[in-house]
């Protein structure tokens, strides 16, 4: 049996936000009947492992609203219009983490939650860091922590690191790019 694409038969935008919106498609697959879909539209986004002079990852602690928690997490954040990842990255990286990268490498990207969002994260790893701040979002109250590179799988073992996309990026920095972080 092989796997069918889906042909949209309808759209209706449900709701518009600033940082993301809300459609329904209705759609069909084959020759079944037509279902519909809820779809949540996010202008993508990025995450970055940063790596400093020490060897050690900065990370960053926020309360996440929807958690009802203080989460520990990799820097992120959503592209603005038009804007390359890579300028999304030295971005988030001032204004998180106060550093500026001069060197930042793709390591890979993932959907968020491909079954109701079209959100593309883009994954990176950023080194030479260099302090170069820029104010922090007026609804982020960030802490910056330094966690060693060897200590990173424990945090997620243990459940100190909860969400998703820290978790990937980090599996990602130490199971395919370890050896060759500094490279």
């Amino acid at each position: 049996m092989s796997v069918q694409t889906a042909a949209t038969l309808h759209s209706q935008r449900r709701y518009e936000g600033k940082i993301l919106s809300l459609r329904t498609d209705t759609i069909q697959m084959g020759g079944r009947e037509p279902v519909e879909r809820e779809i949540v539209e996010h202008p993508g986004s990025i995450v970055v492992v940063p790596i400093t002079n020490r060897g050690g990852v900065l990370l960053v602690k926020q309360w996440r609203h929807p958690a009802g928690k203080v989460l520990l997490e990799v820097p992120a954040g959503t592209l603005d219009p038009g804007e390359d990842p890579e300028e999304t990255v030295q971005r988030e990286l001032r204004e998180e983490t106060g550093h500026r990268a001069a060197r930042i490498r793709k390591i890979g990207g993932f959907w968020v939650a491909p079954g109701w969002c079209n959100e593309f994260m883009h994954a990176y790893l950023a080194t030479e860091l260099t302090a170069d701040p820029l104010p922090q979002d007026v609804d982020e109250d960030l802490e910056v922590i330094e966690v060693p590179l060897g200590k990173l799988a424990g945090l997620v073992r243990d459940s100190r690191i909860e969400d998703g996309k820290s978790i990937a990026a980090l599996m990602m920095v130490l199971k395919f790019h370890g050896p060759k972080i500094g490279a």
